[in-house]
């Protein structure tokens, strides 16, 4: 059976312990978190409202993201609290309890919010009241988000298995079995759904594009190989977001590469050697990241070629770096929400909104900014129009 491993941030974080580096010190090998500077804010950026969601994250080292549709914004939290929030106001719109431990994220579409469980549990909710729809399961922990459309329900859980279920009743449509390593760090990417396909990032530095209809296999691309003489040593997950942007596919991988496919043949249009824990942020020309060091980049889309390297926050354990109009949405490991210009990443506006670590990307629609933090907090920020 697969183990995955926490973050190394859980242990600063003292979500968890440190038992994944099996005995070796992690407190006394870590660098530092960089000591963040006084600035003259630019960005006319304000808190708009927060809402508590339950008592967040505990120990599980989960990362649910909210998901907006229609002015909905739809969360999760591990004791079972799903909610329904009006995006302007903040007004909750419906909370259901649903009576297990929820790991990740929801899924919105087909007139439903789809949330998975630590044990497994798929629920499926009435996008407009809340009302239980169907509920089923699957083999292992779903830690990422499901992904919904043409009828289908697409979870993607922790021990590699992808599985294609009816909208209507969750009853199982098909099966993509598929090994994962023996040791991978805590999390899986969410698949992501572009055209009638599905799209897989895998611990193993591999993605796989299924058809969605019946879960065939349509192309396999190594994204990176990573080496060394442990497993350890050899993890090369793909655990962040993963970008569908017209006809490709960006991602990045824990020590490998930064990756630009095409979707339609999973042909590789450019690398980069890069490590993050976490994903990618896609706009015009741009590719962003944060790599595991706490740098935050910026990447040419078409080469990958790097246009600015950020390292003010070093070491500060970032979330994907977030597009928001001409400025980045970055959350860290203390509650700290960063708003850099996109030109070159200098700080123009910072917000505290939470107690503890913001691990989930930042979740951006039109103005707004959204975080939820380990502590069960979601919170929104709103971009002012310029005068």
């Amino acid at each position: 059976m697969k183990r995955s491993v926490l973050l190394i941030v859980l242990c600063v974080l003292g979500l968890s312990g440190c038992e994944w580096l099996k005995g070796r010190s992690t407190k006394d090998n870590l660098d530092p978190p960089a000591e963040l500077i006084d600035f003259d804010a630019t960005a006319p950026v304000r808190k708009a409202w927060s809402v508590g969601l339950g008592g967040g994250i505990e120990r599980s080292g989960t990362r649910p993201r909210p998901v907006e549709t229609d002015g909905v914004v739809y969360a999760s939290d591990l004791e079972g609290s799903v909610v329904a929030t009006d995006l302007i106001s903040g007004k909750q719109r419906w909370r259901i309890d649903a009576d297990k431990r929820l790991s990740s994220g929801p899924g919105v579409g087909e007139g439903l919010v789809v949330v998975g469980g630590l044990d497994g549990d798929v629920i499926a909710l009435d996008r407009d009241t809340g009302s239980a729809k169907w509920a089923t399961n699957v083999s292992s922990e779903v830690l990422a988000s499901p992904a919904i459309a043409d009828g289908i329900v697409v979870i993607r859980s922790n021990d590699g298995r992808v599985f294609g279920l009816n909208a209507t009743d969750g009853a199982r449509v098909w099966l993509f079995d598929r090994g994962v390593p023996l040791i991978s760090l805590r999390g899986n990417a969410a698949p992501v759904l572009r055209d009638g396909q599905v799209y897989v990032g895998y611990d193993n530095g591999k993605v796989v594009a299924l058809q969605l209809a019946d879960g065939n296999q349509l192309w396999e691309q190594t994204i990176a190989t990573p080496e060394g003489r442990t497993e350890l040593e050899r993890m090369g997950d793909i655990d962040g977001e993963v970008v569908a942007s017209d006809g490709e596919l960006y991602m990045v991988t824990y020590r490998g590469q930064a990756a630009a496919l095409a979707r339609d043949s999973g042909r590789v249009l450019w690398t980069r050697d890069m490590s993050s824990f976490t994903g990618v942020s896609v706009a015009a020309n741009e590719v962003y990241l944060s790599d595991a060091d706490g740098s935050v980049w910026a990447l040419d889309r078409q080469s990958g070629s790097s246009l600015w390297k950020q390292d003010a926050l070093a070491h500060r354990w970032l979330t994907t770096p977030a597009v928001y109009g001409d400025y980045l949405a970055v959350g860290d490991y203390d509650g700290y929400l960063h708003i850099l210009t996109r030109k070159d990443g200098t700080t123009a506006a910072r917000f505290r909104p939470a107690d503890k670590a913001i691990l989930a990307a930042p979740l951006v629609v039109g103005a707004h900014v959204l975080v939820e933090s380990t502590d069960g907090e979601l919170a929104a920020f709103v971009l002012e129009a310029a005068n």
